[in-house]
């Protein structure tokens, strides 16, 4: 089945580039991007798991990078991880995290029905084929169970970050919530995400474009003194979004149910 959205580029690895994972498994305590999106994920895997019948789910994060959402997700259950490449997997074990394998999300090394929630947190815009790595997630997931998605948004955003991590596109709403449909998954909630720090981004991406800057990583762009608050500031969000919708937003969380 082809994809929903757009391939913008092909023939890419599916991980980042190489030096990105040392950068990310330096910065994702503190840089304010993964404090506060940890804070926002980690409300909805709360009320995720608060909805499920097993008081010891287990988790799967697809793409589980170097480890730092996987270990959030531990605090919730049984939580395992996969990822493409074997240099984040070493990162992860640095880190003490053992129960990881290396596999694609196209085709994860896992049985039928093994789990009770599948997270994919910035992972399937790298995906040539979107829907057929939201099939295996919806393979994988026990009836009933819940996917946790995390995408980028509008391509009119798109910036270095996108380059250097290979991805393929960057989302809408509409083409989000039609790959998780056509993958056959049910949507039960999605909404736009981090609209604290839309416009901001924006200017900031028009800039580099407009100069040709180019950082080896958006992640390294920071004040460090300001990194605290900033990442309180876009975790903040958490508590808006059990409540509303944004109508627009950097990034696109989705939840969806397998319904058997």
């Amino acid at each position: 089945m082809a994809s929903s959205a757009n391939t913008t580029r092909k023939s890419l690895p599916q991980e980042m580039q190489p030096h990105t994972y040392p950068i990310m498994y330096r910065v994702e305590g503190s840089h304010w991007w993964f404090v506060g999106r940890r804070r926002i994920l980690s409300s909805f895997a709360r009320r995720i798991v608060g909805n499920l019948n097993n008081p010891q789910p287990r988790i799967l994060d697809v793409g589980c990078g170097t480890g730092a959402n996987l270990e959030m997700l531990a605090h919730f259950g049984e939580a395992e991880g996969v990822d493409v490449s074997a240099e984040a997997l070493d990162f992860c074990q640095t880190r003490g995290l053992q129960n990881v394998r290396q596999g694609e999300a196209e085709d994860l090394p896992y049985e039928d029905k093994s789990f009770d929630l599948v997270t994919g947190l910035d992972v399937v815009e790298h995906l040539d084929n979107d829907v057929a790595g939201l099939q295996e997630m919806r393979r994988v997931l026990r009836p009933g169970g819940r996917a946790l998605l995390f995408v980028p948004a509008f391509m009119f955003l798109w910036g270095v970050q996108d380059d250097i991590s290979n991805h393929r596109r960057r989302y809408t709403l509409d083409s989000l919530k039609t790959a998780v449909r056509q993958a056959g998954l049910e949507v039960e909630l999605s909404t736009y995400a981090n609209i604290t720090f839309f416009v901001p981004i924006l200017l900031g991406r028009l800039l580099m474009r407009v100069t040709g800057f180019r950082p080896a990583s958006e992640n390294n762009i920071t004040v460090g003194f300001l990194n605290g608050l900033l990442g309180s500031i876009f975790g903040a969000e958490a508590a808006l979004l059990r409540h509303m919708k944004f109508p627009f937003g950097v990034s696109i969380i989705c939840v969806a149910r397998r319904a058997d």
